[in-house]
């Protein structure tokens, strides 16, 4: 019996590409409605999972941007956040794009640290009433692996020019110099993350310390800190992206099904990878 169950799970194995080209071409081939499709005036961009390549969602806002039909947007978060310069693009994109549209930002799950900086330019931010946001913080970590190589036997070697050229090494702990390096350089980056979310938000800066400081906060005490404006769910959300766009008739743009196959495949790695090692800490 094992070796039958063993057989199967290998030839699944070994045929799951072929599996799922087939059933991206079944879904390619099935007859399409002849109803004529209206065409649609309102688009949800989603950021999910840890920020770590911002193109696909920088081609979603370029897309949504040049689309003269799209006249409002909702960016839809649940992200832990992630690497500093993606979190950057995504933000500072988002702000170009309120400029042409409306765009509110919705907190489904977790819009923490980069998500949250990602968020901050919308005309309005929502929050579900279970949503964890906050986080506006930096962090830089590297493990001291220098006793497990002693004991292994493995001793490094390192040719370098630049007093810093090793900060950040794993392979010892960190000489004071470095450390200072590496905490200016957070320094500089948290900085900018509170510089810009007191610009957009319209928070005093010399109070950072209450809605910053890298504070977690539940979606109620985030609006009364002022990182969120209105607790609400996704209807709400959508309802005022609907509102703010003046369209009489909303029609929200729809993914096609191959877009909507990878989109859960990718979601579900995503999930796991978020769950495993992310949590609430990130980058940024």
């Amino acid at each position: 019996m094992f070796k039958k169950i063993s057989d199967i799970i290998k030839w699944i194995g070994q045929h799951f590409l072929g599996m799922l080209f087939l059933l991206i071409a079944l879904v390619a081939l099935m007859p399409k409605s002849a109803a004529p499709l209206k065409p649609a005036n309102l688009q949800e961009i989603e950021l999910v999972g840890p920020i770590l390549d911002a193109k696909q969602v920088l081609k979603e806002i370029e897309e949504a941007s040049k689309n003269p039909r799209i006249k409002g947007v909702l960016l839809s978060v649940n992200s832990p956040g992630g690497a500093v310069p993606p979190s950057i693009e995504i933000s500072y994109a988002i702000r170009d794009l309120t400029k042409k549209k409306p765009v509110i930002a919705y907190a489904q799950g977790i819009m923490a640290s980069g998500s949250y900086y990602a968020s901050i330019y919308t005309k309005k931010i929502i929050a579900n009433p279970g949503a964890i946001v906050g986080s506006i913080g930096v962090i830089m970590e590297s493990a001291d692996i220098e006793e497990l190589m002693k004991k292994i036997g493995v001793k490094p070697q390192v040719v370098k020019q630049g007093t810093y050229k090793e900060a950040g090494t794993f392979t010892r702990e960190w000489t004071p110099q470095e450390r200072a390096e590496l905490e200016r350089l957070t320094k500089d980056t948290y900085d900018l993350f509170v510089h810009d979310v007191a610009t957009a938000r319209g928070l005093d800066i010399n109070r950072s310390n209450e809605y910053a400081d890298a504070h977690i906060f539940s979606a109620a005490r985030a609006k009364k800190v002022g990182l969120v404006d209105t607790i609400g769910t996704r209807y709400i959300a959508k309802k005022e992206v609907e509102k703010l766009a003046g369209v009489k008739k909303p029609v929200w743009k729809t993914k096609d099904k191959i877009e909507q196959i990878f989109e859960k495949l990718g979601t579900k790695a995503i999930t796991k990878i978020q769950s495993y090692f992310y949590g609430l800490k990130s980058t940024l």
